[in-house]
């Protein structure tokens, strides 16, 4: 019964993910449907349109962290003495887009949740920090320049795969880790093609805009 822990990686990360921080937010503080609300997303973007930046900070942190949870628990099971196989990596990936999936299509809100740019960071740094914080680096250069989250968040996900690249040293390739890092820039991609829309039209809002 050994494998039972490493079946249950999967549920437990897609749990982890699908705690609704955004939406408790704006039902806990102003009695909202955070869906219902701005752009309808439950992530910290919309959180700080609508609440304000205390709980839009408080949001991020949060979800940053059940991703970095879910990925540093498949670690403690599959990964015990820090020593990987390719077998333990797709193990370990695996429980990190369970948790990404469980943000995105969290079963207690209708399967309607974020836009998975905390999360996915999240999952980054309990992958590999150095990859996470060069990924938040370039998130956060690109906004300050613009003040467009979307188009921060498009732009470091374009960066994520040639960073995964670079960071594969004298282990060598990492097929799992690399198949993540492109799978998740096509779902960050997917997941803010209206923002790409709005962005094409110029009509993308601006943070310091005004809340929603």
């Amino acid at each position: 019964m050994a494998f039972l822990p490493d079946l249950l990686l999967l549920p437990a990360g897609y749990l982890l993910g699908s705690i609704p921080f955004g939406w408790l937010a704006g039902r806990w503080l102003a009695g909202i449907d955070l869906r219902q609300e701005g752009s309808g997303s439950t992530g910290a973007t919309n959180v700080l349109r609508v609440l304000g930046k205390g709980p839009a900070l408080a949001v991020f942190l949060l979800d940053v962290l059940k991703g970095t949870a879910a990925v540093l628990l498949a670690k403690a099971v599959l990964q015990p003495l820090g020593e990987f196989s390719t077998a333990s990596d797709w193990g370990v990936v695996a429980a990190g887009l369970a948790a990404l999936a469980g943000h995105i299509w969290p079963v207690w809100l209708g399967w309607k949740g974020g836009k998975a740019v905390a999360t996915g960071l999240g999952m980054l740094l309990g992958l590999t920090w150095p990859v996470g914080l060069a990924c938040f680096g370039i998130f956060l250069t690109t906004l300050s320049l613009s003040r467009i989250v979307s188009l921060s968040s498009v732009v470091a996900a374009l960066s994520l795969p040639l960073l995964m690249l670079g960071s594969f040293g004298a282990s060598g390739l990492r097929p799992a880790y690399l198949s993540l890092a492109l799978l998740t820039t096509a779902l960050v991609l997917w997941r803010h093609r209206s923002n790409l829309q709005r962005l094409m039209a110029g009509t993308e809002p601006r943070l310091g805009a005004g809340r929603s």
